[in-house]
């Protein structure tokens, strides 16, 4: 059960700190924390801005964690872990939520040419033009 409530409260400090640093603006553009959809990824105003959107969510889901991993602690047995699936699931509803919310708050991704959402550069570029 230890084990257990360990990982709930290191997700749940992975999440609080992740929304901390979102909600202040001092998140940096990277490849494992925060919101990473397109229109986030654009630059790094539009990555800040999703951030800052979806922080409330991200530290909502860290307490929730941590309140897991205390009945996991407390409770123990087989409702322990019944416990801990369900807070982790929540959780992850949570975060997916502010992720949502973040996706809502930002402009979409403009097309390029008929090639779709792409950023243009691709070597198949030419093909999407059509004759004139």
């Amino acid at each position: 059960m230890f084990v257990v409530a360990l990982i709930l409260f290191v997700l749940a400090a992975v999440a609080v700190v992740t929304g901390l640093l979102g909600l202040t603006g001092s998140l940096p553009p990277n490849r494992f924390f925060g919101v990473h959809t397109e229109p986030a990824l654009r630059s790094e105003e539009t990555f800040r801005l999703a951030n800052r959107v979806a922080a409330p969510t991200s530290v909502g889901a860290g307490v929730l964690l941590a309140a897991g991993g205390f009945v996991v602690l407390v409770v123990g047995g087989p409702i322990g872990f019944v416990a801990a699936a369900v807070v982790a699931v929540i959780a992850l509803f949570t975060l997916g939520a502010g992720v949502d919310a973040a996706a809502r708050a930002l402009p979409p991704v403009p097309e390029t040419g008929g090639c779709g959402s792409a950023c243009g550069a691709c070597s198949l570029r030419d093909a999407c033009r059509t004759a004139d």
